[in-house]
């Protein structure tokens, strides 16, 4: 007599695994290095925030915001506003990241995980939470980012599409941790983001728009709003990375899905992240760093210099050196621009925000460095990345000279990263004509003392702009709600 065999469960897509670890996540799990490297990127974004505050394309977005958000617990950096937390988390990661001065990683794939920092913010507060609960946060967005980055092979930057879609998967799971979602309901929150999110590369090629610098905080926002709708209990597909017509299926081999849930817990991807020492695309860094150190221990001037070759990867070629990027028109296009950061490293000695306006952007000394600048890309170089950024950089005089200089990765890197004072320089920096040096001096001892932090919105109150602050910024302010147990502008300390 023969008896049906059993039938066995279906194996278990990986965002359950992804979120059932999330959802169990505590700051005890935590190592002191993560906790301290979160500390250090929280630090440096809210410097970018302060900076990109003042930014255009800010403007423009916090004036639709005004029109539209609604009003909530999450508080908006620079206004003070007190926003619903999907709203709050599209301004303060715009802010963030418009300025491309925020962190950097690249394996097969690019991304900036402190994007998804706005999302651990806002819910934290909408959950009255404090800077243990952000801690958890910071170092959970960070870990699955940068494991989506490993995944691909090739990274989906190199089959047309942009990183921010990767971050409507993490987004998610950041959000909903900080809301004390169950496992089940993380996962439907993946679901629910992934599924309408895929980003076009479209954003990052040829001539670029203001909208290169906004995918990943509409990523960012689009994950709060699902973990707030699974919470109420909508549900998303389970199979969204794994499963027919899932992330590998539609974006075809290969993929590493294991680089995803592998040695969780056992060490922290937060401590093998980049920060960016000059506001622009990350692969420019190398070169810039390389041109500046021959320029200055070289005294080079730009009548002197008549060429400077540029050895680098075939997608630096064709990112950051097409025809638009030799005249280029806008912040975006110039900051994507290996010839124009080139350019402006030879004349200035520096690329920093001020190098971005577009005083300096259409100044004549600068463009006229342009055509001197050639990108050539290089099959050895290919062969070492991502482990190394490495170029090779010529440079050609008008008296017969040459200079060269071979550099593996740039300052910033984990390799050779900011330290804690160039982390507090640029950080002041940027916040210089948004926060008085007293406001400064208390988000400063905040950040790296936020595991005693009792209140997340204790702590977004120090970020109100409190320099050149307009009326109607004032006027705003004034209106916005308390946190519950909020009393004053110094973070409470546990």
């Amino acid at each position: 007599m023969s008896f049906p065999k059993p039938i066995s469960p279906p194996p278990e897509n990986v965002t359950a695994k992804m979120s059932r670890w999330a959802a169990a996540l505590q700051y005890k799990d935590l190592s002191p290095e993560a906790v301290y490297q979160a500390k250090r990127f929280l630090l440096d974004s809210l410097g970018c925030a302060l900076g990109g505050y003042r930014q255009h394309d800010v403007t423009i977005a916090l004036e639709v915001l005004d029109e539209v958000a609604g009003r909530g617990l999450a508080t908006v950096i620079g206004t003070g506003r007190r926003f619903d937390p999907v709203s709050a988390s599209l301004a303060n990661a715009l802010m963030i990241r418009c300025m491309d001065y925020n962190d950097i990683y690249w394996k097969q794939d690019p991304s900036h995980p402190s994007d998804i920092f706005p999302a651990a913010i806002a819910c934290c507060e909408r959950a009255y939470s404090g800077g243990k609960e952000l801690i958890v946060g910071l170092v959970l967005g960070h870990e699955f980012e940068m494991r989506f980055c490993e995944a691909a092979f090739p990274g989906i930057r190199e089959r047309g599409w942009h990183h921010a879609t990767l971050t409507a998967f993490v987004s998610p799971i950041v959000a909903g941790r900080a809301l004390h979602l169950t496992a089940e309901q993380i996962q439907h929150a993946i679901g629910i983001s992934a599924s309408r999110h895929c980003t076009l590369g479209a954003v990052t090629a040829g001539k670029l728009t203001m909208m290169k610098n906004t995918v990943d905080p509409m990523a960012t926002q689009s994950g709060v709003l699902a973990a707030l709708l699974a919470e109420k209990g909508y549900t998303g597909p389970e199979h969204v990375v794994d499963g027919k017509e899932g992330l590998t299926h539609v974006f075809k081999p290969d993929w590493k899905l294991n680089l995803l849930t592998d040695g969780l817990g056992e060490s922290w991807r937060i401590t093998q992240c980049g920060m960016k020492a000059f506001p622009t695309e990350a692969l420019t860094h190398t070169p810039i760093s390389a041109v500046l150190d021959l320029v200055k221990s070289n005294d080079l001037h730009p009548d002197q210099v008549e060429k400077v070759q540029i050895r680098s990867l075939a997608r630096a070629a064709d990112i950051l050196s097409d025809p638009s990027k030799y005249d280029p028109r806008t912040r975006e296009t110039a900051d994507h621009s290996l010839p124009y950061v080139i350019a402006a490293a030879l004349v200035d000695r520096q690329v920093t925000p001020v190098q971005f306006t577009m005083e300096r952007i259409m100044d004549p000394a600068i463009r006229a460095q342009l055509r001197k600048v050639e990108v050539v890309a290089d099959p050895e170089i290919e062969k070492v990345f991502p482990a190394l950024q490495r170029v090779i950089v010529n440079i050609n005089t008008t008296d017969g000279r040459s200079f060269h200089k071979q550099l593996d990765y740039p300052k910033g890197d984990p390799r050779n990263p900011l330290t804690d004072q160039e982390v507090e320089e640029k950080f002041s920096a940027l916040a210089e004509g948004v926060l008085s040096s007293a406001a400064q001096k208390r988000v400063k001892e905040a950040v790296w003392n936020l595991e005693r932090v009792g209140s997340v919105s204790e702590l977004m109150a120090l970020m109100e702009a409190d320099v050149r602050k307009t009326k109607t910024v004032k006027a705003e302010s004034s209106k916005r709600p308390r946190a519950k147990g909020q009393k004053s502008r110094k973070p409470v300390l546990a």
